[in-house]
């Protein structure tokens, strides 16, 4: 059964199925194409903001139900006025032409519902994030378990120093840095086979971690892991083929929720491996390697057929819903292109776009990649230090070593639970810069309650207590920054830039986090609890400051579009300013 066709109408006017418009208005339908084919300019016409207005066409054509949106009245905009003049012109055979074949491109399209949008959001809800979000899942399970081998005896069967272990969490970090430029790939090669064999790639390595026999073995696997985890970590970038804008920070939020979830996991899994893992020959910490690290390489083979590499190549949507998720990214997928000379603006799609260095250089320019950038840094001192450290952290508490794996999962659940809220209302308000801001604070109150305790010898509960908004503040920061960056860049090469920048800065913060908790300071760890305090301070400053500065820009350009909007411009359609999300 072919879906019902739709047009988009004005107040209580009657119109004829080719028709699809109204005088004085200047927004357009979204529309779906039929066919395979599309007329990409009438596409553009047709297009529209916010909202729908629908009248169902039966097969003869006819009107056969009325539906009204509240939201906008929507119409096909533009040229259409000079269309109906030219109905009634026959003596011009050109303009009457042109008149009929923009009729009949027109007529070639049907409109789609808001239901079909959201179920279409829904799809790409279910089978692609939730599906990347266990990929980071995997990630994050394999960068950081290496603090459950260690009270798990790692260190002991290994015999390494104190200096030894900290090198094991550096080498991961400076190889990180290094290859954080090839968030890029997923502009050059299809995301499908470059994810897949990114998974396969730290599965591997992260199993051969099991296998160790000395630090040296496991300091060149722990590199190698670095590289293979890198080449992941623009996935945020990817979902922006995908979602809009103002869609992103929920998704974002749903794949950043997957780090204290596999933190959760991997405490809670640490301590079945450690209470019963002794009985089977095999030294605990060597288990909790293999056990965990496996599953990615089985996974990889997964993502390589369910991993689409545009909307339209989805292959769990059907024809009509890859058509949907094609056209409602359409002004998010286009770049507005402007010619300086000619004054005219082209859409170009992105999977036809060839590659501009120009917007690389744009974004490296620009001041505000790196504050964004320097709140990644600052955020990343603790997201690369509580996860690894905290059952170390724990266990200096007095608890045992099976209690403290167990004891490390509670914060971590307590922070996905308030990572997932953070992006829903982020997104719901369209702010970045508010959440960014009070959750940095959160972190900052929990530093500071850890080392005030730490200084006055409080007690293990106090301390212990203090990590849950600590958890949840920097888990949430990290959430909105990454997201942040990728909302207020224009196009795809400046996002990867952005993305790269944030990236090569901010991952220097693990530099300085990773030492932050030796052994010489249990059990109240006070200089790395203050210094986690410092950076978390240092998050709502840069916060601030962005905000000011984008709300500024932001006046700039709404004014320079209203002087815009107030000239004719005849024959050639306008684009409104892009503007920041603050």
């Amino acid at each position: 059964m072919s879906p019902a066709k739709y047009e988009a109408v004005t107040g209580e006017e009657e119109r004829p199925p080719g028709s699809s418009g109204s005088n004085g208005s200047s927004t357009g339908t979204r529309l779906t194409p039929e066919s395979d084919s599309e007329d990409e300019n009438d596409l553009d016409d047709l297009e529209a903001e916010e909202g729908l207005e629908l009248k169902e066409l039966g097969k003869d054509g006819q009107h056969v139900r009325h539906q009204r949106s509240p939201v906008n009245q929507a119409t096909a905009g533009g040229e259409e006025e000079e269309e109906e003049d030219s109905d009634d012109d026959q003596e011009d055979g050109a303009l009457h032409g042109r008149k009929s074949r923009r009729r009949d491109s027109a007529a070639s399209f049907e409109l789609y519902t808001p239901d079909e949008e959201r179920k279409v959001r829904r799809k790409l809800d279910t089978r692609l994030v939730l599906f990347v979000a266990l990929l980071y899942l995997l990630s994050f399970l394999d960068r950081s378990n290496i603090g459950n081998a260690k009270i798990a005896g790692l260190t002991d069967d290994l015999g390494l120093s104190d200096n030894q272990y900290d090198w094991l969490l550096t080498t991961f970090y400076i190889t990180y840095i290094l290859f954080e430029w090839m968030t890029l790939c997923f502009k050059i090669f299809p995301p499908h086979i470059y994810i897949a064999c990114c998974v396969c790639a730290w599965g591997v390595l992260a199993s051969l971690q099991s296998l160790a026999t000395s630090w040296a073995y496991l300091l060149v696997l722990r590199a190698f892991l670095g590289i293979g985890e890198a080449a992941f970590v623009g996935i945020p970038f990817y979902l922006s083929f995908f979602f809009r804008r103002e869609e992103l920070a929920l998704r974002v939020g749903l794949f950043i929720a997957a780090a204290p979830l596999a933190t959760t996991f991997a405490s809670s899994l640490a301590w079945a491996i450690v209470r019963f893992g002794d009985n089977t020959g095999i030294a605990s910490w060597r288990l909790l390697f293999l056990i965990e690290g496996f599953p990615a390489c089985v996974v990889a083979v997964w993502s390589w057929f369910w991993i689409p590499d545009s909307p339209s190549t989805a292959r769990w949507l059907n024809a009509r819903e890859r058509k949907i998720a094609t056209l409602r990214m359409r002004q998010e997928s286009s770049v507005n292109m402007v010619s300086e000379k000619a004054g005219t603006q082209s859409n170009v799609p992105r999977h036809t776009r060839k590659f501009r260095w120009t917007e690389v250089v744009k974004t490296l320019k620009d001041p505000k990649s790196y504050l964004t950038a320097g709140m990644f840094f600052c955020c990343n001192v603790a997201f690369s230090s509580m996860p690894v450290f905290l059952p170390t952290i724990v266990n200096s508490m007095g608890f045992s070593r099976l209690a403290s794996q167990g004891l490390s999962a509670p914060p971590f659940l307590f922070a996905f639970v308030a990572v997932l809220l953070t992006a829903f209302v982020s997104d719901r308000f369209k702010s970045r810069s508010v959440p960014m801001m009070f959750h940095a604070l959160l972190a900052l109150s929990g530093y500071l309650l850890a080392a005030v305790g730490g200084i006055m010898h409080a007690g293990p509960t106090l301390r212990y207590l203090a990590v849950f908004p600590i958890c949840a503040g920097f888990f949430s920061a990290v959430t909105i920054v990454i997201t942040w960056t990728v909302n207020n860049q224009a196009s795809d090469e400046g996002k990867g830039t952005g993305m790269a920048v944030l990236n090569v800065i901010g991952q220097m913060g693990p530099l300085v986090g990773t030492r932050l908790y030796p052994d010489h300071d249990a059990p109240y760890y006070v200089t790395g609890m203050s210094v986690c305090a410092g950076a978390m301070l240092m998050v709502f400053i840069l916060a601030l400051a962005l905000r000011v500065v984008l709300m500024r820009e932001n006046r700039k350009r709404r004014a320079r579009w209203r002087e815009v909007e107030g000239e004719a411009l005849v024959g050639q359609s306008r684009t409104k300013e892009f503007m920041y999300i603050t």
